[in-house]
């Protein structure tokens, strides 16, 4: 644990470039390959290597991956010799890779290896009061960076924020828009008007009988908009 963690994002490297990131490469393994250079798994030797978004990774990757995991050895690119590392390797993904797996995107092998332990990240709807304490996280820690005090959030922000929206961006949207308010908002207290459109929108309207059905209507659109 108090060795190197080191993470990856497969997601972020271009196919082509991955695989000398992740291996390292020889001297003169290709053009501009002035030295050799030790690739992400030899950094990450006796610690942890973080492989973020691995579904992203290509079906020839995921073969030299497999390799890695079954022999504990990489080989360098332009390499005649494999070196010994011992890793933790942790991976994650926002997919579905049984479902990658049905289609012919991830194989099967490599998922079974991986398999080993696995923990499920609900989304952040589903994550009930955790979505109010990140707010107040969040503003605490972008009030100390802009020199403001601390924002609170009204009883009904507080409910829109719980059970109003969807976050299909999850706990970094939620840092953005804790971000933006602390930043944007006046006073010393968070209402629903200082929410952007999607979330004011999912306040609940009362009633009101007297109001034409066009408007109702254009409401009620927005808000499955939202």
């Amino acid at each position: 644990s108090a060795a190197a963690f080191v993470p990856v994002n497969c997601g972020g490297i271009p196919e082509g470039l991955l695989e000398s990131e992740l291996f390292g490469y020889m001297k003169g393994a290709f053009t501009g390959a002035g030295e050799s250079r030790a690739g992400f798994f030899q950094t990450a030797d006796g610690g942890t290597i973080f492989l973020d978004e691995v579904s992203e990774t290509s079906l020839a990757m995921q073969v030299k991956l497999l390799r890695v995991l079954q022999d504990r050895e990489v080989y360098m690119v332009g390499a005649n010799r494999g070196r010994k590392v011992d890793v933790r390797v942790l991976a994650s993904t926002n997919k579905s890779l049984t479902d990658l797996i049905k289609k012919g995107l991830f194989r099967e092998d490599l998922y079974f290896r991986l398999n080993v332990i696995a923990i499920p990240l609900p989304p952040l709807r589903e994550r009930g009061d955790d979505i109010l304490l990140l707010a107040h996280h969040f503003a605490k820690k972008y009030a100390g960076e802009s020199g403001k005090p601390v924002p609170r959030f009204s009883d009904e922000t507080m409910r829109v924020l719980k059970t109003g929206y969807h976050w299909p961006g999850n706990v970094r949207e939620l840092e953005n828009l804790i971000h933006r308010l602390v930043v944007m908002t006046d006073g010393d207290c968070i209402e629903v008007p200082d929410l952007p459109e999607p979330l004011r929108f999912s306040v609940a309207q009362e009633q009101d009988l007297t109001r034409p059905l066009a408007v109702v209507e254009a409401e009620y659109i927005r808000s499955v908009l939202a």
